[in-house]
């Protein structure tokens, strides 16, 4: 006969015994979009109080960031229309948007830890992720070129990791080449490795101004039904030297989330996607939810196994962390 088990008791005597998942703000990475122009900082239609910023009006928010105790954020950069081109020239130039950015956050707060997103939808007037072949195909071993080349710009420019987002095959190892060609060994490289080509990117590519001006990426994105080939690409990524993986998106991907962190023994990332805090914030702000709902499912990100979470839910986390402790 099978006997319900018994309800493990929690007092001030066991408790520290017990396991239990927390989130820490120290897990937290907040991304930032950058823009040209100044006295901008403008609210993104998509994502709710969510902020497209000028370098000039950087200080107050890098300041608001740290004094929540955040210790980390990625960068995004939306240069001019007119800046772009077929091969995203703009990404690499030592005065585009980003390696001015991380300048100038570095000048704001040397102690800010500043990741840098590699890749060229961004700065490419077609919007695809690499170098396009007469065709209209994604070349891939031509796009590593450019990517290495970006990456460096980046930590020239005072980066503290760089993170490709492109899923070009190959592209962790011609950064690190890369990298320590520079004379950059010691910087690390967060590679998106596990990303699928998802509907849950939407706000994101009106945030960025980044979405494809024809076709899709699946070409070069992973189909969501396949588990399986995450931890393919994982494989590959790590034995091109990456030293932390990432999973994207987060709360739609929780299984492969576990899946990844049960196979490798290295960092583990989560991107919580522009479409799932979109989704979520408006269910709290039209009061469908309270707002202990974005606590518990970031939780749900650390459960399943992620050590680091990118979300633009970090402030709003850091404060309900930082008032309940």
């Amino acid at each position: 006969m099978l006997r319900r088990p018994r309800r493990l008791r929690i007092n001030s005597a066991t408790r520290n015994l017990v396991r239990e998942t927390k989130l820490n703000i120290e897990d937290l990475i907040y991304p930032l979009f950058i823009v040209e122009g100044e006295n901008i900082k403008r609210e993104i239609s998509s994502l709710p109080d969510v902020y497209h910023f000028s370098l000039d009006m950087l200080e107050e928010e890098i300041k608001e960031i740290k004094d929540l105790g955040i210790e980390h954020v990625i960068l995004f950069g939306i240069p001019h229309d007119h800046e772009k081109d077929a091969c995203g020239s703009e990404a690499y130039n030592e005065n585009g948007i980003i390696q001015r950015a991380v300048r100038k956050i570095k000048e704001i707060d040397p102690d800010m830890n500043v990741v840098t997103d590699v890749c060229m939808c961004e700065y490419t007037s077609h919007g695809h992720c690499g170098i396009l072949t007469e065709g209209g195909y994604v070349d891939n071993d031509k796009t590593l070129e450019h990517l290495a080349q970006i990456a460096v710009s980046h930590v020239k420019a005072g980066a503290d990791m760089v993170a490709p987002s492109d899923m070009m095959d190959g592209r962790v190892k011609a950064i690190r080449e890369a990298l320590d060609k520079a004379g950059f060994v010691h910087i690390p490289i967060m590679s998106y490795s596990v990303k699928y080509a998802s509907t849950f990117y939407g706000p994101f590519r009106e945030a960025a101004n980044s979405a494809p001006s024809f076709g899709d990426r699946k070409a070069y994105q992973m189909d969501p039904a396949n588990t399986n080939e995450a931890l393919i690409e994982a494989e590959l990524d790590v034995l091109e030297g990456s030293d932390i993986l990432m999973v994207k998106p987060a709360l739609s991907y929780l299984d492969v989330i576990r899946r990844v962190k049960d196979n490798y023994n290295l960092p583990l990332a989560a991107y919580n996607v522009s479409g799932e805090y979109a989704m979520l914030k408006s269910a709290v702000k039209n009061g469908i939810l309270s707002e202990g709902a974005i606590y518990e499912s970031i939780l749900s990100i650390k459960r399943a196994g992620a050590d680091i979470i990118i979300t633009y839910f970090a402030k709003d986390l850091a404060k309900m962390i930082r008032d309940n402790k």
